[in-house]
């Protein structure tokens, strides 16, 4: 495909509402590194495994493939601030928010602006055009705060609208999980 047969792709995204996470890591000199990422989509329930998709040359997918861990901090509706910090290019982004690593955990934890953190340790990695493709194998879920998720689409944030009767049953509801099995 040539540069001047390119499809202009950001309609089609921007009117896809999704939710908001930032992808942390620590380089193999323990230095932190994010980005704010909506490429974020589930990928097995077993094994447990997601993928993200990071710009080609981030500093964050470097520390990710020199280390082999990420953490993905899902961020809450009061998080937009957080988001707006991580997307920018400013450097010194983790002396201006709250974090912690520890033992067990796969990268840093934004703990004032994620509702939920996944662990994960780095199964694959391919590049894809600008972006790389990084698939993590789940280690751990924790639960921050009980928060609403921030949502992005139509170029705006927004929060989920209402609470979930049982946010922790599974992604999709009973029904709609079921067709989705029927179509694999």
């Amino acid at each position: 495909m040539t540069s001047a047969s390119r499809v202009d792709i950001r309609p089609l995204w921007a009117g896809f509402p999704t939710g908001v996470a930032v992808v942390t890591a620590l380089a193999a000199d323990g230095r932190p590194w994010g980005m704010t990422c909506t490429s974020l989509c589930s990928v097995s329930l077993d094994p447990p495994l997601l993928l993200v998709c990071l710009r080609c040359g981030s500093p964050t997918l470097e520390a990710i493939q020199s280390t082999g861990g990420f953490a993905v901090n899902l961020l809450h509706d009061r998080a937009r601030p957080v988001s707006d910090l991580f997307a920018s290019g400013v450097p010194d982004r983790f002396d201006r928010v709250s974090w912690l690593v520890g033992p067990g955990m796969a990268g840093p934890r934004l703990v004032d602006a994620a509702h939920t953190v996944a662990d994960c340790a780095l199964a694959e990695d391919r590049t894809v055009g600008d972006h790389n493709v990084v698939m993590g194998a789940v280690l751990a879920v924790t639960r921050l705060t009980s928060r609403r998720p921030l949502m992005y689409g139509l170029r705006r944030y927004s929060s989920w609208p209402e609470p979930a009767a049982d946010a922790d049953a599974g992604p999709f509801p009973r029904g709609l999980s079921q067709a989705f099995e029927g179509l694999g």
